[in-house]
């Protein structure tokens, strides 16, 4: 018997391998392919739509905050694994009677590391994960040099991150939005931790994100934005690019050197 921690510091106890596991959370689902799992992932969430195969062919066990219960357990998984925030906590305590939970908890870049790190320990492919991990830091490193660059030249720039219409909420501080904004250079216009309704002042910040996700933004919200802070620059955003703690942080990096510059122009 094997004992290993999770990300929120309980403890899991794994007889053997993983074999068949329940993948609760989308961004991690992703991951799961990258790293090469295969058949060993028999079942995953409505919303868990990358890799497209997989969306297909998978068993989906209902959404992140709305697990099927039973439905996880005709699938006789001997591994699920969760987040804190995505996953609902009284459905976690309800599957953790059919096999060990595994739960990350991810709110810095360095967080999404240690979970890559970690799962690559508890599925026995280290690795695989140790080439994600490499990988991750090589490229957030290019993104690093450009933003040093930058600063040097411009003041950071504050931006207002939304992430919902009605009511309007906006990403703040002790998020992994407000972390890849960070790493981004910019400023959170944002004081209030987690995912605030969005108060506005007379000031307005200098740049709004409209996210693709959770609430799919479009042209039309751009435009109706552009006239109510008609200082600020509004921008549609790809949302995976900023709240997935996967492999497609594998993509961010470039994507935000493009949005960079897209902004300057």
């Amino acid at each position: 018997m094997k004992v290993f921690r999770d990300q929120m510091n309980r403890t899991i106890r794994l007889g053997a391998i993983p074999r068949r596991i329940v993948s609760l959370v989308p961004s991690q689902t992703e991951l799961l392919f990258d790293l090469g799992l295969g058949d060993r992932v028999v079942g995953i969430t409505k919303f868990c739509i990358h890799p497209d195969e997989w969306f297909k062919s998978k068993n989906r066990v209902g959404g992140t905050k709305n697990v099927n219960v039973e439905k996880v357990l005709a699938l006789q998984p001997d591994l699920i694994i969760g987040n804190k925030e995505e996953n609902d906590k009284s459905n976690i305590e309800e599957l953790e009677k059919i096999a060990p939970v595994w739960m990350s908890d991810i709110v810095t870049l360095e967080d999404s590391i240690d979970m890559i790190h970690k799962l690559g320990e508890l599925l026995g492919i280290e690795n695989q994960s140790n080439n994600v991990v490499q990988d991750l830091r090589t490229e957030f490193s290019k993104l690093e040099d450009i933003i040093k660059e930058k600063r040097d030249s411009t003041n950071q720039k504050t931006v207002s991150y939304f992430i919902w219409r009605n009511p309007v909420l906006v990403a703040g501080k002790q998020t992994f939005i407000d972390e890849m904004l960070h790493k981004c250079g910019f400023v959170n216009y944002t004081d209030i931790a987690r995912y605030p309704e969005f108060e506005s002042t007379t000031n307005s910040p200098d740049y709004i994100f409209l996210s693709s996700e959770p609430f799919p933004f479009k042209e039309k919200e751009r435009l109706e934005f552009q006239k109510k802070y008609p200082s600020s620059i509004i921008q549609i955003v790809d949302g995976e690019m900023f709240s997935w703690y996967g492999s497609r942080l594998l993509k961010a990096p470039e994507y935000f050197i493009k949005l960079l510059m897209e902004l300057e122009h």
